[in-house]
């Protein structure tokens, strides 16, 4: 089988632009803003693109974005630390009940999630578990030192978001895989707190180049200089973040695990080999020889035999897949399917019934609320699993038969 290569966007004076999306379309608008992004005078060698690329803030959704003296908090965006985790179980599909509202149900009732609503956050713990508590003693030090400096964070939700989903298209999901192995996967990040860090300092970049603004080719690409003011204090934040962002997804697998236990009686265990990775986040990185930061904007790392998670649309394939290394695409893969269409598009084209259809096979919501989330709403996804074949290769394909969404 030929491997799929990558397609070359020159940019006039900037860096090219490699995109393994042949086969998948881009819009215009995501063109342009690779093409703003990839004329950053710091940005390294060049921009890779991956094959479920949309709009996004600033940067495009599905970009690595190499950088060299600098970082844009914008193109790490506010939702630091989002990503997935998976892990297997000793279940299988004959273990599961024949109706698995109850197994949705319980899910439901040990993770928070949704949004607030009035006076009253469904989507935070009111009194945190234990759980919780634990997870927070290792991260509050490091809080206290951000928070020493920036004091405004200390009124977010920070420790009462750990081990909660949140809405969008944050989702915990039950899964079978091609040998009908049950597997738990789920789709989170640094939730309130993290929003609050990346807002913050997408503002305060944006203040300090308030006289270069008109110079960029988006103010959503302002940045900080190594050695500026802000810099040293938003890497530690953001790294923080996403540290934050992978004990949330630890704390809400072992709730999943705790109440489908309580649901089904067969006693299982689980494979301890789980996959637990960023998709929106920034780190330093050596590529090409040199140390780099990498800003994967809704992309993951795939390091030669590093295990990701590249996830369908909700009531579509999801994929485990591990890396090639591929240097070219600073060894990264897709997040994701990508969007097709912008929620308020989805919400205009689609229906309930829509909604219904689409996911007939799949317990979860079906309303008016996740509408924006339909499986047609996103890309193919075997369109895009083709497009990077040169990237990671599938170790197993998942498919939904439970989901849950805020």
């Amino acid at each position: 089988m030929s491997l799929v290569d990558y397609q070359l966007m020159e940019v006039a004076s900037g860096k090219a632009v490699k995109m393994w999306a042949q086969g998948v379309a881009i819009e215009e608008a995501a063109r342009r803003q690779l093409r703003n992004t990839a004329r950053m005078p710091f940005v390294f060698r060049h921009l890779a693109v991956m094959p479920d690329v949309h709009v996004g803030k600033g940067s495009t959704i599905g970009s690595v974005i190499p950088t060299q003296g600098a970082i844009i908090p914008a193109a790490v965006g506010v939702d630091i630390g989002c990503g997935m985790m998976a892990v297997r179980t000793t279940l299988t599909a004959a273990d599961l009940p024949h109706s698995l509202s109850g197994v949705r149900g319980a899910i439901e009732r040990a993770v928070p999630h949704g949004s607030a609503q009035g006076r009253r956050d469904p989507g935070a713990w009111s009194r945190p578990p234990p759980a919780v508590d634990e997870a927070w003693k290792l991260l509050a030090p490091g809080f206290q030192r951000i928070v020493g400096k920036y004091p405004s964070l200390a009124r977010t939700n920070n420790r009462t978001h750990v081990g909660t989903l949140g809405t969008g298209n944050h989702f915990i999901e039950v899964c079978l895989d091609e040998e009908d192995d049950v597997w738990f996967m789920l789709h989170s990040g640094s939730r309130g707190v993290g929003n609050a860090i990346g807002s913050l300092f997408i503002e305060l970049a944006q203040a300090d180049m308030r006289q270069h603004l008109a110079n960029l080719p988006d103010k959503d690409l302002a940045y900080f200089k190594e050695g500026s003011r802000h810099f040293d204090d938003y890497v530690e934040a953001v790294g923080w973040a996403q540290e934050y962002a992978r004990r949330n997804r630890e704390v809400m697998m072992s709730a999943v695990i705790g109440a489908v236990r309580m649901t089904i009686g067969k006693p299982f265990t689980i494979d301890e080999h789980a996959v637990n990775c960023h998709h929106n986040y920034v780190q330093k990185e050596r590529h090409f020889g040199a140390d780099v930061f990498v800003t994967r904007k809704g992309a993951v790392s795939a390091r030669v035999g590093e295990l990701g998670i590249i996830p369908g649309s909700m009531g579509a394939k999801s994929f485990i897949v591990r890396g090639l290394g591929n240097e070219e695409s600073f060894c990264s893969c897709s997040h994701g399917a990508g969007r097709a269409m912008s929620r308020k598009d989805a919400k205009r084209r689609f229906t309930v019934q829509d909604q219904i259809r689409a996911t007939a096979h799949v317990e979860c919501r079906k309303d008016a609320g996740v509408v924006d989330e339909i499986p047609m709403a996103y890309k193919d996804i075997d369109a895009v699993m083709a497009a990077q074949r040169s990237l990671v290769v599938v170790v197993h394909t998942l498919r939904q038969v439970v989901c849950v969404k805020g």
